[in-house]
């Protein structure tokens, strides 16, 4: 069996999965901020006693109170907002960042080796805050950084004049803090974003098929309601008949009696229609061909010029072949015939081997193929091989087929990727035991 479609509609552009904005637990930012103030506290009480430091210990101590009256207040507001924006998020470790800043200042500036602990703040914000917030947390570090090592109160030496280290090493400390405020806002910015991105997308997946179990269960109850209707739509189809039947022809509710009757047969073919429908097995999904499953789950992506061939080989002797309508297979599937429409240049040709013991689906296209460097790395979150170009306009973030294929497994299925002998992309399903099929 063959057949060519092609569908001149406008394609629908992919769907572009945003980064959400970063939320953070205020509990968390609570939390961190009382361990910060007793360690700075035991910090300074302790270098003053047992060190001897002549510090400007009212000055230090005055700035570990005012954060002990800003987490008094963040705590009492805990319970009626125990989530913070990117916003307020912001403001709450921006001031983290220049209160350690002013002990810093107090106590050396950059000669202090507690001057790395202004990283902290900046590390809890690259991991759960947006690109934006990240940015400026840094741009504030940076610029706490150069103030310190521009001007700062003299480390106070016990039992020695204030003496600062040399002006050399200080810019070597604000280089290697600055370079690692970059390298960790940047690293641990992706991991986190990626697991935001990757954890909305398999949610979005998960939505689908909760939509699609919904559909199915409504189907379920149609038959249930069809079944427990029938009985007594079958007493009333012959107390309709007897009436029909003893009534005489020209008596004035014969038109009535006769309605009666109709709308009886009406509600018999509606019962019927309900019982074909996907919950007659019990929430079964609904029984297609398979030709008719690829063309409409392909139909969404269609792009003008391109065609569609669905080839069958090893048919049933007993018709085309059919499959129940397994959401996990249709969404899987449609990724990817998506992929391949995108990128074909021509023509895109969906096999389906019904051999047993198994059917295997392969669909193949006409453009550049995979690199053959990703090729064994295809099917992995944020792999794609395809125009980089292209999948930027498209909003690509190459999870799709990492996406299909752990729907396709899920139904049974394995999955695997190659190029062309002449060029483009393949790739074959099989189920080697489907439950689905008929």
């Amino acid at each position: 069996m063959s057949e060519a479609i092609t569908n001149s509609t406008t394609p629908r552009p992919a769907p572009h999965l945003a980064a959400s904005e970063g939320r953070v637990s205020a509990r968390t930012l609570i939390t961190i901020r009382w361990i910060a103030v007793a360690g700075q506290f035991a910090t300074l009480t302790t270098v003053m006693t047992l060190f001897e430091f002549d510090l400007r210990l009212v000055h230090a101590l005055a700035g570990v109170a005012v954060s002990v009256l800003i987490n008094l207040h963040a705590a009492r507001r805990l319970a009626a907002h125990p989530f913070l924006g990117d916003r307020e998020a912001v403001l709450y470790l921006a001031y983290d960042m220049v209160q350690l800043a002013v002990l810093l200042y107090l106590t050396g500036g950059l000669d202090n080796p507690f001057a790395v602990l202004m990283l902290a703040p900046l590390t809890v914000a690259a991991s759960t805050l947006g690109r934006n917030a990240v940015i400026l947390l840094t741009a504030l570090a940076v610029a706490c950084f150069t103030g310190l090592a521009l001007a700062a109160l003299p480390l106070p030496w016990p039992g020695a004049e204030p003496a600062g280290l040399p002006a050399l090493y200080r810019f070597g400390v604000w280089a290697a803090l600055t370079l690692s405020a970059g390298f960790i806002a940047a690293y641990l910015y992706q991991v986190a974003d990626g697991a935001r991105r990757l954890s909305a997308a398999l949610n979005a997946s998960q939505d689908a098929l909760a939509r699609a179990q919904r559909v199915s269960a409504v189907g379920a109850l149609a038959a249930a309601a069809a079944h427990e209707l029938g009985s007594p739509l079958g007493t009333i189809a012959v107390v309709a008949k007897e009436l029909a039947r003893d009534i005489p022809s020209d008596s004035p509710i014969a038109e009535d009696v006769a309605l009666l009757q109709s709308q009886v047969a009406r509600c018999r073919d509606i019962l019927a229609e309900l019982s074909r429908r996907p919950g007659d097995r019990g929430g079964a999904e609904p029984i297609v061909p398979l030709a008719a499953l690829i063309e409409t789950t392909a139909s969404p992506y269609a792009r003008h010029g391109i065609d569609l061939v669905i080839d069958t080989v090893g048919e049933p002797e007993d018709g085309a072949p059919q499959v129940q309508s397994v959401p996990e297979m249709v969404h899987g599937l449609a990724n990817i015939l998506q992929n391949a429409m995108q990128f074909a240049a021509s023509r895109v040709t969906v096999t389906a081997d019904w051999a047993p013991p198994g059917l295997t689906l392969t669909v193949r296209d006409d453009g550049p193929g995979y690199p053959p460097t990703l090729v064994g790395r295809l099917g992995e979150p944020y792999v794609s091989g395809r125009n980089p170009q292209a999948r930027e306009a498209a909003g690509n973030m190459g999870l799709g087929l990492f996406i299909a294929q752990t729907l396709l497994e899920r139904s049974g299925a394995t999955v695997r990727y190659a190029n062309g002998k002449s060029g483009g992309a393949v790739v074959a399903i099989r189920w080697k035991h489907p439950t689905f099929t008929v």
